[in-house]
């Protein structure tokens, strides 16, 4: 187990004059390199335009890993860097971050077996495992869910992750450190003056403010050229090439914990994911994206894409009518010659642009969930020079907030314990999504009645106080699909409800006990 952060607490710090660092984005990156600052010691703000994660870092596959298929693109450095980070996240984030198995059916015509097998050999090499168990292959015999023709199918592990409170906690744990988290405001127009940064920044009521920072990050994703051309007045060092990933969910297509990762003849490869507990999710597309980043769903195309494939490969067979929710995100990579999307690089790049005696702007292009942690320190050890004081690189050695426990059962049966009236799926879902934190809005309660009113799912009113006064949740929408999937467990009523019940609170946040 990790240990939290020796500094991490709720700290009551001053205004700062100028700022050391100001953060435009509230993704994963932005979130990684607030959170590594704050922890470092310098004061740092970020400035989103809508909610943590709410684009692409909540519309991802959910998965920690080292991108096995990214081997026959000979990115051998990115899959081994990513493989690293999944032993790191794993310990870091026990809440959010678990194995998985996968599942890989043969399809001769696509991959002959010698290479597949090769390919397992180095996904298993490549950087050293510490717990989770190599690759092997099976017969099939016609046994199990997939289609009989299949034969034969190989196995491998790599990580599930909760994508969008990844973000959110690491938003959490660099308030904690006295960061200040601006969400619904935008940054419209940053100057250099000389050593400093002139920033505006303007909230969606309309309430524009100036700050004053030494140095200024970009990790605006999508809108990372954007910023570069419109707010900074700057030429972007990159450009972004916008590719759309759909995802659709259904109720669950096998019984079974396993993942599978689909070959089709394009290809590329399609994932059937377990996904809250009784359902699967289904995805991703890539499909070249032009329009705005905020705007995006999925078509018709891709989601007859997504069944065609899964319906090749298993027995049961899926129609859109099964389909329960669907959801797309934009992955800003860098632009390449490539013409196949799929084709397009994950990884990242760091530009740094100072002249002497101008303060530094760091920009953020590309990146992947699993990597946010590397890109993070990697982005402040680049800003080193201009903060001699600050402490040194420290995520690595350090649970994410809620993350100081040894194992999820472990601490459900401590909550099993502490507090019996629970029931086992508002003790799975807490150990899941909160890890330790839960611990806060469970403070000084007896008994279920003391949680307050009842939403559905196990969601109760002292959990929502929690996530409005802890996770600046506003609204339903950010609460039932980002903060938690609650949204997939509720009816339309219940749904309607917590909608209703945000929109007429008065909030002030007071723990018991």
């Amino acid at each position: 187990m990790l240990s939290p952060h020796p500094e991490e607490r709720r700290r009551q710090s001053t205004p700062t004059a100028v700022l050391d660092l100001l953060v435009i984005g509230g993704g994963i990156n932005g979130a990684g390199i607030a959170n590594d600052a704050a922890g470092r010691g310098l004061s740092v703000l970020l400035c989103e335009q809508h909610d943590l994660a709410a684009h692409t870092s909540s519309a991802s596959s959910k998965l920690v890993h080292g991108g096995l298929r990214y081997l026959e693109h000979y990115e051998f450095g990115l899959v081994r860097a990513a493989l690293g980070e999944r032993e790191v996240l794993m310990a870091k984030a026990p809440h959010l971050i678990w194995p998985l198995r996968f599942v890989l059916p043969h399809r001769p015509h696509l991959r002959p077996r010698w290479m597949l097998r090769a390919g397992l050999f180095l996904y298993d090499h490549l950087h050293r495992r510490t717990s989770l168990p190599g690759s092997t292959g099976k017969a099939l015999n016609g046994q199990g869910v997939l289609n009989p023709i299949i034969d034969y199918a190989f196995e491998y592990s790599d990580c599930w992750a909760d994508d969008a409170r990844l973000v959110a906690l690491n938003a959490v744990q660099a308030a904690s450190l006295g960061a200040e988290i601006c969400l619904r405001t935008r940054c419209i127009a940053a100057r250099r003056r000389n050593d400093l940064w002139e920033v505006e920044l303007e909230s969606a009521a309309g309430e524009r403010r100036t700050v004053l920072a030494r140095a200024l990050v970009n990790a605006a994703g999508p809108w990372a050229a954007r910023v570069m051309e419109r707010v900074v007045n700057a030429r972007s060092p990159h450009g972004v090439r916008l590719v759309k990933g759909s995802h659709i969910v259904v109720p669950q297509l096998h019984r079974g914990s396993e993942a599978y990762i689909l070959q089709n003849e394009d290809q590329r490869i399609v994932f059937v994911l377990p996904y809250e507990g009784v359902f699967s999710l289904i995805g991703t597309t890539d499909v070249d994206f032009q329009g705005d980043p905020a705007s995006v769903e999925p078509e018709q195309a891709e989601i007859d894409y997504l069944l065609e494939v899964v319906n090749a490969h298993f027995k049961r067979q899926l129609r859109a009518s099964d389909i329960v929710h669907r959801f797309a995100g934009v992955r800003p990579l860098i632009s390449s010659a490539t013409a196949n999307a799929a084709e397009v690089s994950r990884d990242y790049s760091l530009t740094l642009d100072a002249e002497p005696g101008q303060a530094p702007l760091l920009a953020v292009f590309g990146g992947k969930l699993t990597t946010y942690r590397q890109l993070a320190e990697q982005a402040l050890d680049r800003l080193q020079r201009w903060f001699p004081a600050a402490g040194p690189a420290w995520t690595a050695e350090h649970a994410l907030a809620g993350g100081d426990f040894d194992t999820q059962a472990a601490l459900q049966a401590e909550l099993a314990q502490t507090y019996p009236w629970l029931t086992e799926a508002q003790r799975t879902r807490y150990a899941r999504s909160y890890g330790t934190l839960c611990r806060v809005f469970l403070r000084g309660m007896t008994c279920a009645e003391d949680m307050g009113e009842d939403f559905g799912a196990g969601l109760t009113e002292r959990e929502i106080r929690y996530l409005r006064e802890r996770e600046w949740t506003e609204d339903a929408d950010t609460l039932l699909w980002r903060r938690s999937k609650l949204g997939l467990h509720l009816t339309e009523a219940q749904r309607a409800r917590v909608t209703c019940y945000l929109a007429n609170r008065e909030w002030e946040w007071a723990p018991a006990g």
